[in-house]
Order: C-alpha cells, then sequence, then structure tokens
C-alpha cells in the first residue's frame, strides 16, 4: 500500500517539477522565474524525502533540512538583490 502512494506521490511531485521548470524558462517576469526557482528547492526537497521513505533510511532527511535551509537564505538574498540592487547594506 505504501509503495502505491510513493508511486502516486512521485508522479505528482514529478510532473510539479515539470510545470515549475515551464514557468522558469517562460515566465513573463523576474519575480515569476524566481518563484519557480523557489517552488523547485520546494519539490526537490519533496523529492529527497520521499526517496528517503523508498529506501527507509533516515541520511535523507538530513539532506532535506540542509536544502531547505539553503533554498531560503538563496530566496531572500535574491530578493533583496531584485528590490535593492545590492545583498549587503
Amino acid at each position: 500500500m505504501i509503495e502505491v502512494a510513493l508511486w502516486i506521490s512521485l508522479a505528482l511531485v514529478v510532473a510539479a517539477m515539470a510545470l515549475n521548470v515551464y514557468r522558469l524558462t517562460i515566465g513573463p517576469d523576474m519575480p515569476d522565474r524566481l518563484l519557480a526557482l523557489d517552488t523547485m528547492y520546494i519539490n526537490s526537497i519533496a523529492l529527497i524525502v520521499l526517496l528517503g521513505l523508498w529506501l527507509d533510511t533516515k541520511t535523507y532527511f538530513e539532506s532535506a533540512l540542509l536544502i531547505a535551509m539553503l533554498g531560503f537564505i538563496s530566496t531572500v538574498a535574491v530578493c533583496k538583490y531584485l528590490l535593492r540592487g545590492d545583498i549587503i547594506e
């Protein structure tokens, strides 16, 4: 039963990644592309967690947490750059 749920969730996350890549390449302006990139971080975290559940190991959850922290910091840095033109004041 859990394997069926994992395959369905994997298919849905891959479809979401494909839609994010589309928005990243076709996006009309920079904030839309930034939002698509931030959503790709979240989808990559979901893929890593699904892989950790599928392989029944705990090490993948730590890497998902690390990617979440890096994704948040990079999103904040790019937003500050877009708003002010400088990251560090």
